[in-house]
């Protein structure tokens, strides 16, 4: 009877964690035979490509697999290999069908070896089909709205699989089915499932998953869904529970956290949880991105401008400084409403670090166009700013767009962008040269000096600074003398 429940796909949202914990058990016991037979554990290796919020759903997968009974490894020569998928860009899809040749190379001298592939790029349907028929040696797909559902998926796999195999005992071939779970879209917001951070004194915090903003070059929507917001209690809880465990600094993330809470049933706004965050014990680093111009309100430069540990750092992308080229991107403000936001954040926090996105090529784009994105750059005199050559994306309004630009003015565009970048990063991060700031110690620096005993550290404004010191100083904020600067990051000396 019990089987019948928790094999029940329409049980309530909120016995869904009880439902994947039912299959975690179920898994545990598959893999505990497994080691018996191979002698040792069972490895997993999780190659994650994209964005915060994917490396976020890796730890979340990741801490399914250690609670199953699996260890990590660091290369992908392990019994469960998974790819979590990025498709903003084009070449992102075909990064991945490249590794995959390298795995079916590795599962054909491994055959019991199970590949799973999940992420944004298995929310296109095309992509689904071309791996069916292409990459038959590929296990387990699923995609962004059901990665909680890895451990029944692992154990739908195994069960079936096994079942052929007693049915082919007797055959020189083994059978193969492929398990297929793809949401094109969903309201369901999972909790309290396992999660294992990849640093301990620090953690990414979904507050909200997909997007409403459809701008014209951009596939998330379609791959991500709507904008769904978790519940401020739940949130929070998840902060105490990690802070608990040590965490100090975290990272709240969403595809526009500042259009947070507004589908709840009962309404708050970003700014306000923020504040609620700001009040927990222990914590001493807030982060978050990323910010959409159109609804950074007052309220929330108030709250960072009075917090003592919201950090003086905003992730602004501006994409173009041509208002015509953001009316056909929808990005819903012109070049004035940005700059005047820009002028509000600089008054309120004047210490600030901003940086930004910005595309080069849009269809459409004149040299005025360009030159008004120069302009931008040279007014907001950003900290750092991503730049990114326009690439076509299929199932987006722009990719039908008339007038693609060239590549070579593309090309020599970007280059002259890239320089006015580079020159006010550089002027940015030399203005704190000599001064003392503190920093939060994050690892072993292994190549910046790798003949010296550095250590890697980050400010509040985002920048690294790499200095002499011990690893007990890992996961600890403390002051540093930022002695030189090398244009994007800083030599530095621990003060005592």
């Amino acid at each position: 009877m019990i089987d019948e429940i928790y094999t029940n796909e329409n049980i309530a949202p909120e016995h869904e964690p009880e439902r994947q914990f039912f299959f975690i058990k179920k898994m545990q016991e598959i893999v505990f035979a497994k080691e018996q037979e191979y002698r040792r554990k069972l490895t997993y290796h999780i190659s994650t490509f994209g964005c915060q919020m994917n490396f976020k759903d890796s730890e979340k997968l990741a801490g399914v697999l250690e609670e199953i009974g699996f260890v990590e490894v660091d290369d992908e020569k392990a019994d469960f290999c998974l790819y979590n998928t990025c498709t903003v860009r084009e070449n992102a899809n075909s990064r991945v069908y490249g590794r995959l040749g390298y795995l079916g190379k590795l599962k054909s001298r491994k055959p019991d070896m199970i590949i799973a592939m999940c992420g944004c790029m298995m929310q296109e349907e095309h992509v689904v089909e071309t791996i069916k028929k292409s990459y038959r040696f590929v296990d387990i797909i699923f995609g962004t709205h059901n990665i909680y559902k890895l451990a029944e998926l692992l154990f739908t796999y195994y069960v079936e699989n096994a079942e052929d195999k007693k049915e082919d005992s007797k055959k020189s071939k083994k059978k193969h089915k492929m398990v297929v779970d793809i949401l094109k879209g969903t309201d369901r917001i999972v909790e309290e499932l396992p999660s294992k951070l990849k640093a301990s004194f620090k953690a990414g915090i979904n507050i909200m998953f997909g997007c409403n903003n459809f701008c014209t070059y951009c596939i998330v929507p379609y791959v991500r869904g709507r904008e769904r917001s978790r519940k401020p209690e739940d949130i929070i809880n998840e902060i105490k529970d990690f802070v608990s465990k040590g965490v100090i600094e975290v990272m709240l993330l969403g595809q526009n956290v500042n259009s947070y809470g507004k589908n709840l049933d009962n309404p708050i706004s970003f700014a306000e949880l923020l504040k609620q965050v700001d009040e927990i014990e222990g914590l001493k680093r807030i982060r978050f991105m990323t910010s959409h111009p159109k609804d950074l309100s007052d309220e929330l430069i108030e709250v960072m401008k009075n917090s003592k540990k919201v950090c003086h750092h905003i992730h602004l992308p501006v994409q173009s400084g041509s208002s015509r080229l953001l009316k056909k991107m929808n990005r819903v403000y012109t070049k004035e409403d940005y700059l005047k936001l820009i002028d509000k954040i600089r008054v309120a926090i004047p210490d600030i670090a901003i940086t930004t996105d910005i595309i080069v090529g849009f269809p459409g784009e004149t040299e005025e166009d360009f030159e008004e994105t120069l302009d931008v750059v040279r007014y907001a005199k950003y900290a750092s700013a991503f730049t990114f050559i326009y690439s076509k994306r299929t199932g987006t309004p722009a990719a039908s767009f008339p007038d693609q630009v060239d590549e070579a003015t593309i090309k020599e565009r970007f280059d002259r962008l890239l320089k006015e970048v580079n020159r006010f990063s550089e002027e940015y991060a030399k203005s704190l040269e000599g001064k003392v700031m503190p920093v939060l110690v994050e690892e072993r620096d292994r190549e910046v000096e790798p003949d010296k005993n550095y250590l890697t550290g980050r400010l509040d404004n985002n920048l690294l600074v790499h200095f002499e010191g011990s690893d007990d100083l890992i996961g600890q904020i403390i002051d540093v003398k930022l002695s030189e600067c090398k244009g994007f990051y800083y030599i530095g000396e621990k003060q005592f």
